[in-house]
């Protein structure tokens, strides 16, 4: 039939010395794969050209199409496969464009060295796939389900009556009229129950840390147990998942169908979750690495903060570093609660967060927050002068960029409103230093790939969470 007949065109098209211009090289990329094709065509991506030039952007091709050429295709009397047709016959001169823009601002090499290759990557990635031991999962799945039958329990007896957990109303009466606790923020439905809420009055009463706990449990229950149960392949044994190159602002891979970088470690519960996940396929071995703190890295690079960089080039505990340089203690005498309080502070302004921001995450007094920051500041004085520095040239040009020449537009950088603009604010300081960590993670990938391939080692690619790979071997 057709398709048969477009699908071998394609297959011969890929396996000679040719240029192949498509909306999204990942699948081509996957296609060639499931298909085993020597792929000698080089492939490039409009989709993925237009995400670095304007992330966020509409992505579909008729879009693209009139955004960077400034034609258009009539659908007047058009069947659905003539409309289509008639697009992919603008395909060379959309790519054109788009390669143009991209050399124009510096975003080229970002996408032949790193996002280009890291398609093929992924590709791969998805389609191997990683092993679970499913009966762990259901092992793990029985527990969660005791523990939160005897939550229930409890929330019931603390409660004193019998109430539906799950109904944000009815919990939302149990905790404010009830039982009398101050009510924090009321939507249209009623009282707000949720986890910023509950956060905030969890020393109210004895219920609330026990709803919370509840909750994470059902979470990690319905999301992740059976989540990955039901996406879980009986003929392979593995879990499939997909990579969103073309997403995130910053430059960062999220991954959905089903996500497997949100699988949270805090809980124990959590950990054994992550520990369901096996070698498979005569493979022995799963080996994760991952970049020590490597946003934090980044930010002496960019900043070039002499007392930054030095703690990191002479192997410090960077929070206790800046504990001892906060707190005008020696590095010796530290104590856990001084080192805790710099890591919110070491992290927070990564995120520019605010006096009140690290006072609501620490619990501490507003006025004592802004002594630590000031204090940061005036022990790393060349990152505070990279945030005023980045801020201010944000407001020049409109964007910011990675180490990389990965742009992100700020269109609220200069708005008159305070909530908009501190937020672009915050963003501006933000974007160069996540996304650069993001992009070196991604060249890992690439390179990581070329030296398996190049060596003929059967070691693989599973994932990637963030600032951490997971390989077979």
């Amino acid at each position: 039939d057709g398709f048969a007949a477009a699908c071998q065109g394609l297959e011969e098209y890929l396996g000679r010395e040719a240029t192949l211009i498509t909306d999204d090289a990942k699948k081509i990329y996957r296609f060639a794969f499931d298909r085993e094709i020597a792929l000698e065509a080089e492939v490039h991506s409009c989709q993925l050209a237009a995400y670095l030039l304007k992330p966020g952007s509409n992505m579909d091709i008729p879009n693209l199409v009139r955004a960077w050429t400034e034609t258009g295709v009539d659908r007047g009397e058009q069947s659905e496969q003539e409309h289509v047709a008639a697009h992919a016959s603008l395909l060379p001169k959309l790519w054109q464009s788009l390669k143009e823009n991209l050399q124009a601002t510096k975003a080229w090499e970002l996408y032949r060295e790193i996002e280009l290759p890291l398609s093929r990557v992924l590709a791969r990635m998805e389609r191997t796939g990683i092993a679970v031991d499913v009966r762990e999962l259901e092992t793990i799945g029985a527990e969660l389900q005791a523990k939160i039958v005897d939550l229930e329990e409890r929330i019931i007896t603390a409660a004193g009556y019998e109430f539906n957990i799950n109904s944000p109303k009815q919990l939302g009466e149990m905790l404010f009229e009830r039982l009398g606790i101050p009510p924090v923020r009321k939507t249209k439905t009623g009282y707000s129950t949720d986890a910023a809420v509950l956060e905030f009055i969890s020393d109210s009463h004895e219920v609330v840390p026990l709803v919370l706990e509840y909750r994470q449990l059902v979470k990690l229950q319905s999301t992740y147990v059976q989540g990955l149960k039901d996406v879980w392949d009986q003929e392979t044994g593995r879990i499939y998942t997909n990579f969103n190159q073309m997403v995130t602002a910053t430059g960062r891979l999220s991954s959905t169908e089903p996500n497997l970088q949100n699988i949270p470690i805090r809980l124990e519960e959590g950990r054994r979750i992550r520990k369901a996940f096996v070698p498979g396929g005569g493979y022995q071995w799963l080996l994760a690495a991952d970049y020590s703190q490597i946003e934090l890295r980044v930010l002496a690079h960019i900043s070039g903060d002499s007392t930054l960089t030095e703690a990191f080039r002479g192997g410090q505990d960077i929070h206790r570093r800046t504990a001892a340089e906060i707190f005008g203690v020696a590095l010796e005498d530290v104590t856990d609660s001084q080192r805790q309080a710099a890591k919110a502070v070491n992290f927070g302004l990564v995120y520019g967060q605010t006096d009140f921001g690290l006072a609501k995450s620490l619990g501490i007094a507003k006025k004592e927050a802004a002594s630590y920051i000031d204090a940061y500041f005036h022990r790393y004085p060349g990152v505070k002068e990279y945030m005023d520095h980045i801020v201010a040239q944000a407001r020049k040009d409109g964007y910011v960029t990675t180490l990389y020449n990965r742009r992100r537009y700020l269109p609220e950088i200069g708005s008159r409103n305070f909530q908009r603009r501190s937020f672009a604010e915050r963003t501006a300081i933000n974007t160069p230093i996540q996304g650069t960590a993001a992009d070196i993670i991604k060249l890992a990938m690439v390179e990581v790939e070329k030296r398996l391939e190049a060596e003929g080692l059967v070691s693989r690619m599973l994932l990637q969470v963030h600032d951490e790979l997971v390989l077979e071997t």
